[in-house]
């Protein structure tokens, strides 16, 4: 049997829960879950929603039915900035892009790729100082900006990191705006808003044309992801002369150069926040990077070895999944759960809510990375932990993004503990990305390693 609509608040006429869900969704969907349960109903403006908060119910609509979705409207606005990417695409287009991309993030590219993480956090840190206040939520994005542009594009940005990190800023401010009803033709319009946003697209823009240009005149075909973009041919339609234009490259180029460094940045950021309230963790992690590297920089063999670094890793994810909400629009009606949902409704699926549902993680507020063995793995449900999505869209990136989060936080944990600075207020502010609102602020204080352990060989 099943029921025409799930249990939810009141919505108000006209809006709905439009107010409340814009001005806090974090605090807005935890509420409604608790108080409704794994399938909640509410409308925004005359838009039909419903948040999934059960792992059954997000394998059925990411796995099962999921050639039923497509993606929601937050990301069709990201199209904006993004154009026709991968990560804004449907349909063939997506999978042929998928298809062009995914040689890129193999396993024998990733040990390539593992040099230039250490070498890039390496340099990282050799710029800081003892008792330095840095802001953390900066100096992540930078790096990991630098070490997505070096392993995927062969380029240094290092020197543009500061400019490129502030347009990153003010495009994911601006979607709050791009969001709204009739947002359409706000965008239009000559407002403040509008122009910052332009120009920060301009100013992406220059780097990812700047890129292509560059390389289309040297004509070499370096075998990074830039070249296999450019080079390029669509043997499927037997048009092997035809290459994807500046135009198609961009889109690409720009949703990799972005989404690759931004969610391992807001993970990195988080796990140092999380490691400075822990100390009885962190000092697990220094025994385990002082037992597997030493004095010497984290290599990709060692990766399989920092099995503590990346539980520590995954309990990060867990708290705060940069990608803290997915949202996917029903192409036709559908059963969830005993419920009829219409066709061109919105499901929003919450990493965030999941990850800290009682049910699956006992205690879910407590910073526990020992939730991580594969005993306990094994023993929840597969959806109850999705940091990166799944099914056919899971994220492309998702075995770099590990590896770049245990590679850098070995090498900057090899040298430096970060203790947060006093009299701050630390909380998430969920833009596209679960971000730290008003910065983190660190002190770095040095750490010397213990002398190198050595190991029988083939241990």
């Amino acid at each position: 049997m099943t029921v025409a609509r799930p249990p939810g608040p009141k919505n108000p006429p006209i809006v709905g829960n439009l107010y409340a869900f814009r001005s806090s969704p974090l605090g807005f969907l935890s509420k409604v879950a608790r108080e409704y349960g794994d399938l909640v109903y509410f409308r925004v403006m005359r838009q039909h929603m419903y948040l999934v908060n059960h792992p059954d119910y997000v394998r059925e609509i990411l796995v099962n039915q999921q050639n039923n979705f497509i993606k929601s409207r937050a990301l069709q606005r990201a199209k904006v900035l993004l154009g026709e990417g991968l990560l804004t695409s449907e349909g063939q287009q997506h999978l042929r892009q998928r298809r062009l991309v995914q040689p890129a993030f193999h396993r024998e590219r990733l040990a390539g790729y593992a040099a230039a993480m250490s070498e890039g956090a390496v340099r990282w840190r050799e710029r800081w100082q003892a008792g330095r206040a840095l802001d953390i939520s900066t100096e992540m994005p930078h790096l990991t900006l630098s070490i997505v542009a070096k392993t995927l594009f062969s380029a240094d940005v290092e020197s543009e990191a500061s400019e490129i990190g502030a347009a990153m800023t003010t495009v994911l401010q601006m979607f709050r705006l791009l969001l709204m009803p009739f947002a359409e033709y706000l965008e239009k319009l000559p407002l403040p808003h509008v122009r910052r946003f332009e120009k920060a697209r301009a100013r992406l823009d220059a780097t990812i044309y700047g890129l292509i240009r560059e390389r289309r005149k040297s004509g070499v075909d370096t075998g990074d992801l830039l070249s296999m973009l450019l080079f390029a041919r669509d043997e499927e339609k037997g048009d092997v002369g035809a290459g994807m234009t500046d135009a198609q490259v961009r889109d690409e180029a720009l949703t990799l150069f972005l989404a690759g460094h931004e969610t391992t940045a807001n993970a990195l950021t988080w796990t140092w926040y999380l490691l400075s309230q822990h100390p009885e963790v962190e000092r697990r992690l220094h025994d385990e990077i002082d037992a597997v590297l030493g004095d010497r920089a984290p290599e990709f063999a060692d990766v399989p070895q920092l099995r503590y670094a990346e539980m520590i890793l995954a309990e990060a994810l867990r708290l705060y999944p940069p990608a803290w909400a997915i949202g996917r629009k029903a192409k036709a009606a559908f059963t969830l759960g005993g419920v009829e949902i219409p066709g061109k409704s919105i499901c929003i699926l919450c990493p965030y809510l999941v990850h800290r549902d009682p049910r699956w993680f006992p205690e879910p507020e407590k910073f526990d990375p020992e939730r991580w063995t594969p005993e306990a793995r094994d023993a929840r449900p597969k959806f109850s932990y999705y940091p990166f999505g799944g099914g056919a869209r899971v994220c492309i990136g998702e075995r770099f993004a590990w590896m770049e989060g245990v590679i850098v936080m070995a090498a900057i944990a090899q040298k430096w503990r970060l203790r947060l600075e006093p009299g701050q207020h630390v909380e998430p502010l969920p833009l596209i990305t679960l971000r730290v609102k008003n910065g983190l602020r660190m002190i770095a204080e040095p750490r010397a390693a213990k002398a190198r352990m050595t190991r029988p060989t083939g241990t």
